[in-house]
């Protein structure tokens, strides 16, 4: 880079009065200290601390504190109450679950008792028809005996007659001749007894 000799020496110049880091101007050994740390300015520094601090206290303990305590007092309140609810709210549920399973036990004997009424009454039904057909069957079968004794007796009446003609019948095939009626129905009687 060209640099003009004047602009070169008025910048060397600039260059020894004023530091490069902190573009301040340097007055040598008697340069002021940072005030925080300079040990001049401690008792007032310390002075002001402590006026600050306890502005900063009181500020604290009259106004922040009380609105905490107010917030955390309303919130222990609130959460004491919905647990009373909820411990209100529990006791009225077991409550009523007891009362719907004693509700449900009632129900369960009444159905029980009902439907042991209904078996009994079933049964007294089915045993009464019961009754009622062993009745017809036993009609039945006397009157169907009856008959059979009719016709047993139709039977052996015919019987006799059958056996009478039966017996001509083979005595003329045997023998070639007719067998006389009476003497048939002799023979037939014979045998019967």
């Amino acid at each position: 880079m060209f640099v003009a000799s004047a602009f070169a020496a008025s910048a060397q110049g600039a260059a020894d009065a004023t530091h490069t880091e902190t573009g301040v101007a340097s007055e040598g050994a008697h340069a002021p200290n940072f005030p925080p740390f300079d040990s001049s300015t401690f008792p007032s520094q310390l002075l002001w601390l402590a006026i600050t601090f306890g502005l900063f206290y009181l500020f604290l303990k009259r106004v922040v504190l009380p609105r905490i305590g107010g917030i955390l007092e309303v919130r222990r309140d609130r959460i004491a109450q919905d647990l009373d609810q909820a411990a209100r709210m529990k006791e009225e549920a077991d409550q009523a679950v007891a009362a719907y399973e004693q509700d449900l036990a009632e129900a369960r004997k009444k159905a029980n008792v009902i439907g042991q009424e209904a078996r009994d009454a079933a049964k007294a039904e089915a045993d009464a028809e019961r009754h009622g057909v062993e009745k017809e069957l036993e009609a039945k079968l006397a009157d169907a005996e009856k008959r059979i004794g009719a016709i047993k007796d139709a039977a052996m009446k015919d019987v006799g007659a059958i056996a009478e003609e039966t017996a001509a019948s083979i005595v003329q095939e045997l023998v070639g001749g007719r067998l006389d009626k009476t003497a048939a129905a002799a023979a037939v009687k014979a045998v019967k007894q």
